[in-house]
């Protein structure tokens, strides 16, 4: 197929809006319209804590996976279908920029950590390992799921210097473009944190 079409495919199945399917079939609440708004797991566990905490916890986690999935998904069957390694890594970028701003939602979307995590867990999986042992570190202390978020993407698209010093592709460019799309979503958040307004997840 034509790289195009590939490109089409990872922008439609990243914006694929999972916690907002999950919470309004599963629960019967509409996120966008609580809590924080957003369509990711964090918001999934927040707003549906309320009234069922037990499934809030398994809702939210099951949103967490099919983000993760789906960012995955693409860039898989595109290494079955043999697609060049420059396309696959155009993929985790799209599939991330379709997370944030999804066709189905007017082109607003979630913070795309979920779907960035595991479309890097296919192209830079030590990376993404370094990623998650940083994020629980601060998950467990500081108890502020941005912060954890943000600090775990910064370190783990860091690590990928000198973890994969020589990318098939010579640059590490798609892996700042997916950081920069992440910090930019999070702009809300960065503000809260640096203005003390941030709320922990308990």
């Amino acid at each position: 197929m034509s790289p195009l079409i590939w490109y089409l495919i990872a922008y439609l199945v990243g914006g694929i809006p999972f916690g907002l399917l999950i919470a309004k079939y599963f629960a019967g609440i509409n996120i966008k319209e609580h809590g924080s708004g957003n369509i990711g797991a964090t918001n999934v566990l927040r707003v549906l804590k309320q009234t069922d905490p037990a499934k809030a916890k398994k809702l939210a986690a099951t949103t967490l996976v099919l983000d993760a999935l789906k960012g995955a998904a693409v860039i898989l069957a595109a290494k079955v279908f043999g697609v060049c390694e420059a396309t696959q890594w155009a993929i985790a970028v799209i599939a991330v920029i379709g997370h944030c701003f999804s066709p189905y939602l007017k082109l607003e979307g979630g913070k795309g950590v979920a779907t960035a995590a595991g479309a890097l867990l296919v192209l830079v999986p030590k990376a993404v390992l370094v990623a998650i042992v940083v994020w629980f570190i601060m998950a467990k202390t500081v108890k502020i799921s941005s912060l954890s978020s943000l600090t775990a993407i910064v370190v783990g698209i860091a690590s990928t210097y000198f973890l994969y010093p020589d990318l098939p592709i010579h640059s590490h460019a798609p892996l700042i473009i997916i950081g920069f799309v992440v910090l930019y979503k999070h702009k809300g958040n960065i503000y809260r944190l640096i203005t003390g307004q941030e709320k922990r997840v308990i």
